[in-house]
């Protein structure tokens, strides 16, 4: 068995007009490209990590078509939600139409074999800045922000700190028993640059060996960033960053 990452795959199946071809020509048929590298690379007795943003569905109903097309793929997957993942609620209104192949972490953990998973989305910080590693390119279809986004950027500290208790609590309850720990977050935990963070210091204090994470894109090519620090791997798993081919955790 093996472990492999793959996060921010944006799907919509159950969704119109949200095709990310509007973010570059390298986004074309996204979700064949993933699915043809999935099941070339990945085997059934084989685990995947995916760091949030799953589905761009605005409700559960609507995220169906992409869990079932998550669970039709080789292995057992564990999910966090990102800041896309509109329609992931309480887990108990989601548990009705999750796949049994698909294990979703919420302020607990998952345990698969020998590997114990605990993680959160957490949030931006001014702890460490991206900006520079960034290509932009505007979305075309992009609207003025909604009254809820303008609220979060507003209280974007107080998120993030709340972001951080739930991580403590998720990793609290990690396997003791467990030979390898793992974390998830949708946000980095951490600078390009691997200085010390806030969340970078939960990992390290509860003996955290890898932690897999999203959110990035556009990234400017051949720029060193993450690597390991202070007894912590850091993985950037987004898909388009990784070429849409899950990369091996272990």
């Amino acid at each position: 068995m093996r472990i492999w990452a793959i996060g921010d795959l944006h799907l919509s199946f159950g969704v119109e007009n949200k095709s990310m071809e509007i973010f570059g020509p390298n986004w074309e048929d996204h979700a064949k490209k993933i699915a043809s590298n999935w099941k070339s690379m990945i085997h059934a007795d084989d685990l995947v990590l995916v760091p949030g943003d799953l589905s761009w569905a605005l409700k559960v109903q609507e995220a169906v078509p992409d869990l079932q097309w998550v669970h039709e793929l080789p292995g057992t997957k564990v999910m966090i939600k990102g800041n896309h993942d509109y329609w992931w609620g309480s887990l108990s209104k989601i548990a009705p139409v999750l796949p049994p192949s698909i294990h979703l972490i919420q302020n607990n953990v998952f345990n698969w074999k020998d590997v114990t998973i605990g993680g959160a989305r957490l949030w931006d910080t001014p702890e460490y800045s991206f900006k520079e590693f960034i290509e932009f390119r505007e979305n075309p279809k992009a609207k003025a922000k909604d009254p809820e986004e303008l609220v979060q950027e507003e209280f974007a500290q107080k998120i993030f700190d709340r972001e951080l208790e739930r991580l403590k609590m998720s990793l609290k309850g990690l396997n003791p028993e467990a030979s390898l720990r793992l974390a998830m977050t949708h946000y980095p935990p951490i600078g390009a640059d691997l200085q010390p963070s806030r969340a970078a210091q939960i990992l390290e204090q509860n003996n955290v060996e890898v932690c897999v994470f999203g959110h990035l894109h556009n990234l400017k090519p051949n720029l060193p960033m993450f690597g390991a620090t202070r007894g912590v791997r850091y993985v950037l798993a987004s898909c388009d960053y990784i070429h849409f081919q899950p990369i091996a955790v272990l």
